[in-house]
Order: C-alpha cells, then sequence, then structure tokens
C-alpha cells in the first residue's frame, strides 16, 4: 500500500467519524432505572454521580484483574481534567470501593469511583448485548428526574478509545503482537543494595 493510499483511507476513517458523531449527537436515548452504587462514602444512586452536569460518562472497568482496562485508564487519567469541563465522569468497576481506591492509587488515577458489585447495573446496562462486565464506555444524559442512556461503546484492542493502537499500527505492531503489562520494570540482574530480603 503506497502512502497515497494510507492518506486517502485516514481521510475516510475522518468523514466516517463525523458521520457517526452526528448521529450520536441526535441519539434521544431510552429512560433507565436509577441504579445504586457502593462508595467509600456509602450507597449512591446513578443520577447523585451526574453532579453539577447533565452528562455523565460512566467508564466501565472490568477491575484490578485486567491489564486492557488499566491500559484505557490510565490514557484516560490524562484527559480527565478536559473530560469534566464537559460533563460529569465516573470509573465503575466490580472491586469493592476500597480495592478500587487502592489500585487506583497506586496508577495515580484521579477518577472519581463506584463499584457495582457485579449486579444488576452491569447485567442491564453492559456494553455488550447479552449483558457481562466487559470494558466500555456508556454516556447518560439526565433530563428533570429521570436519566437516559444515550449512547455506548465497547472497548477492545484497536479502538477508537487508546491511542496505544494507532501508534503501534504506525510501527506494523497491533494488538496481535502486544500486551500491556501493569508495569514494564525489570529487576537488574545484579542489586546494588546487596539483594538480602528481596520480595517477589
Amino acid at each position: 500500500m503506497s502512502n497515497h493510499e494510507i492518506t486517502a483511507l485516514q481521510e475516510q476513517i475522518g468523514e466516517l467519524k463525523n458521520k457517526l458523531a452526528a448521529l450520536q449527537k441526535q441519539s434521544a436515548g431510552e429512560e433507565i432505572p436509577d441504579y445504586t452504587f457502593k462508595t467509600l462514602d456509602g450507597e449512591v444512586h446513578l443520577r447523585d454521580l451526574f453532579g453539577e452536569h447533565d452528562t455523565l460518562l460512566v467508564i466501565h472497568n472490568m477491575g484490578q484483574g485486567c491489564r486492557y482496562c488499566t491500559l484505557w485508564a490510565d490514557g484516560f487519567n490524562g484527559l480527565l481534567p478536559h473530560l469534566e469541563s464537559a460533563m460529569s465522569v465516573v470509573l465503575v468497576s466490580k472491586d469493592s470501593p476500597e480495592v478500587q481506591r487502592l489500585f487506583a492509587n497506586s496508577r495515580g488515577w484521579r477518577f472519581r469511583l463506584a463499584s457495582h458489585g457485579g449486579g444488576d447495573y452491569i447485567e442491564q446496562q453492559s456494553v455488550m448485548a447479552g449483558g457481562g462486565n466487559m470494558p466500555g464506555a456508556v454516556v447518560y444524559e439526565r433530563k428533570g428526574e429521570n436519566v437516559f442512556r444515550k449512547n455506548v461503546s465497547v472497548f477492545g484492542p484497536g479502538d477508537n478509545y487508546c491511542v496505544m493502537w494507532d501508534l503501534l499500527n504506525m510501527a506494523g505492531l497491533n494488538g496481535d503482537s502486544w500486551t500491556p503489562q501493569f508495569n514494564y520494570w525489570q529487576r537488574p540482574k545484579k542489586m546494588d543494595d546487596g539483594g538480602e530480603n528481596l520480595v517477589e
């Protein structure tokens, strides 16, 4: 494939994304129940998570056991102040609030966190048909006392939600040849401190 073909395809993708954005803007959504979540401050309702905004982005994270979910959240964390200028943002997972906070702190995440605990919310509001604890994002709108599910998207290797994939693609790599890790530090063969009491 020539550089001209690559550029032409990039332009087509850009045009399709503009069309998708227009359709997403027009989406009226469907009314949903006011689910409950657990947080370190106690139980909260979905409606409470909107705060001062009438639009809420809920990031569906599978929990601390998923390296891919961690990759997406690492990327979103840098965008968080920009996102929160436009809408409320919360990251949800099945993990308990205590586990969520410990893991978030270890990553330097600044998200507001809420636990669905694997219950009704994730089964009924899953980003994939058939339900389940899958990674993705849902945008909700609050209209008075009612909440509407406006748009939804699933996350996966090669998607639009992680810049890593496009950068890998430019180098001829992809999700088949690279897997994210929780960290990339490798222990030196020789420990300058003597190596005593080293924990694996």
